[in-house]
């Protein structure tokens, strides 16, 4: 009978340009529907502009992180500060660990620096402290010195990966919020691919330089953030927490509303911030995280929160490779150069997969995109954990590879991994959790998850060797059931958030069937710049 009715409303009104549609909530489809935005516009150039700046912060992080993977290979670096001239010791694996804990450290910081004096102060801070570091590296002497500026390093770090995210989410244009919000982290990769090749291109330098050249590039994106981000407007959200409501609404009437304070998408968010942020704003006191605890509804978001931070780091993004030298020896590839240049393309193929998840996470929707995407690489487990049980073996005390077909096989499936791995996490893993975080403790929040992310990675850089010296390839296993607990963990817990402003999740967050509610679209009619004209009912959801 209801779907008659929808038959004959569409039926009777098909010259009027009227549609039905399922949305997932009604007035933010009415007000897109009304002012029908466009990615095109003078304005909306101007936005990607502010975004951009914001989103160099993560190429900072990416840039490091292929860096030091690359220089710790010269001959030239390991001479300089006295390392064996080949494989790892205590002194090499404690120079990756100072960052993280420089990092660990900054992420108290994180949360303070970015409320009290607004996302651009937080910005800019870090990327300074960033700056200090660099040149702390650049110029050392000595071991202690070079340490000493990967752990300033790693505190500013952890204040931009804090700012950065929640400036980029509280800008970008609600209805193209997903994708301008998971751009943020697909630049990881504009930082990393550099990260490869300038270290490929300085290899043949002799002397320090080869490293030092790499080490002063390091502020080409920190020093676009400092020169550049206080020019940025500040965020809406931040100035309605501090009670400078006329601000917030001229900054969304020129980013959101093409100038129209009364734009019907403008509206809707001045009205929800009103209802939504406390005009106390955000708690200062840097020690205190009771309010990511304090109530059913924000501890369900710290564990999505958390959630994302372990899976994005435990997944198996860096045991996959483990094997990768003996694999590329086995391939008949033994240069250093060669081998650097291949670890280049990897990024480069990964940064074309975080580009295409980027894009399509609002047509996807985020469970889709994480289920999929988990279940992928569930499966490439499995055949790489096969390839390795069958061509992996010890010859004179070395593991080899014993057929180079099989190495050759293994090293495109890990190049495939890379392409799914990032086109499913590494979009989300900036997107995701600003969404789930409500804006008084988004900042906070964003520290709480920059720590728990250097936890993980901090067990993957100093056991995964460990484990695999002990277990070999039968340590893939357990790869393989914890992506089957995070498969199911994903499809029970995590909710759904495409197609909704900040302020709308906290229906989704509140009361009880948060997943279900998360997945339920209206359905409505639609009749061009009139809106929503009939709400029809709510649409079975598909879990």
């Amino acid at each position: 009978m209801e779907e008659d009715r929808k038959d004959s409303v569409v039926a009777h009104r098909e010259d009027a340009g009227v549609q039905v549609k399922a949305v997932q909530n009604v007035a933010f489809a009415d007000a897109n529907q009304k002012q029908q935005p466009s990615l095109w516009t003078r304005r909306m150039f101007m936005l990607y502009g502010c975004l951009l700046v914001a989103t160099f912060n993560s190429c900072i992080n990416g840039y490091d992180g292929s860096l030091m993977g690359s220089i710790n290979s010269y001959e030239q670096y390991r001479a300089y500060f006295g390392f064996p001239l080949s494989g790892g010791t205590p002194s090499t694996g404690i120079v990756y660990a100072i960052y993280t804990i420089g990092n660990l450290v900054g992420s108290f910081a994180a949360g303070p620096a970015t409320d009290t004096f607004g996302r651009r102060w937080g910005m800019f801070s870090g990327a300074l402290i960033i700056i200090i570091g660099t040149i702390v590296q650049a110029t050392c002497t000595s071991l202690g010195g070079f340490m000493g500026g990967r752990f300033v390093l790693g505190f500013g770090v952890a204040i931009t990966a804090s700012a950065g995210p929640a400036y980029v989410s509280e800008m970008a244009h609600p209805t193209f919020r997903g994708t301008m919000t998971a751009v943020y982290n697909t630049f990881w990769f504009i930082g990393g691919i550099p990260g490869t090749f300038v270290p490929y291109g300085t290899s043949t330098i002799i002397g320090s330089n080869s490293w030092r050249i790499p080490v002063w590039v390091q502020m080409t994106f920190s020093g676009v953030v400092v020169i550049f981000c206080l020019l940025l407007p500040e965020t809406p959200r931040w100035l309605m927490a501090n009670d400078r409501h006329e601000e917030a609404l001229n900054v969304m009437a020129k980013y959101h509303g093409e100038g129209d304070r009364n734009s019907p998408i403008v509206q809707l968010e001045y009205r929800e911030m009103l209802e939504d942020i406390s005009v106390t704003g955000s708690d200062k006191r840097w020690w205190d995280y009771r309010e990511l605890f304090n109530s059913p509804e924000v501890r369900y978001r710290t564990m999505l929160v958390l959630a994302i931070g372990f899976f994005g780091q435990w997944s198996g993004n860096g045991p996959v490779s483990y094997y990768y030298p003996q694999m590329l020896a086995g391939a008949g590839i033994t240069s250093n150069q060669t081998q650097l240049l291949l670890q280049g393309f990897q990024n480069v193929i990964s940064f074309v997969g975080a580009v295409f998840g980027a894009i399509m996470c609002d047509r996807w929707g985020r469970r889709p995109q994480f289920l999929v995407s988990t279940g992928i690489v569930i499966v490439i487990f499995a055949i790489i954990t096969a390839l390795n049980a069958t061509n992996v073996a010890f010859v004179d005390g070395v593991q080899t590879a014993k057929n180079g077909s099989q190495a050759k096989a293994e090293i495109a499936i890990i190049f495939i991994f890379g392409f799914v791995f990032a086109a499913g996490y590494t979009p989300l893993q900036g997107l995701y959790p600003v969404e789930c975080l409500r804006y008084e403790s988004r900042a906070k929040g964003m520290g709480f998850y920059n720590f728990w992310v250097n936890i993980a990675g901090f067990y993957n850089t100093f056991v995964t060797g460990i484990a695999f010296t002990g277990a070999g390839w039968k340590y893939y296993f357990l790869f393989i059931f914890w992506d089957c607990l995070e498969f199911a963990f994903i499809y029970f817990f995590f909710v759904e958030t495409k197609n909704r402003t900040l302020e709308e999740l906290t229906e989704i967050f509140r009361g009880r069937n948060r997943v279900k509610r998360s997945v339920q679209q209206t359905e409505v009619v639609v009749q061009g710049a009139a809106g929503v004209t009939e709400v029809l009912g709510e649409k079975a959801p598909v879990v």
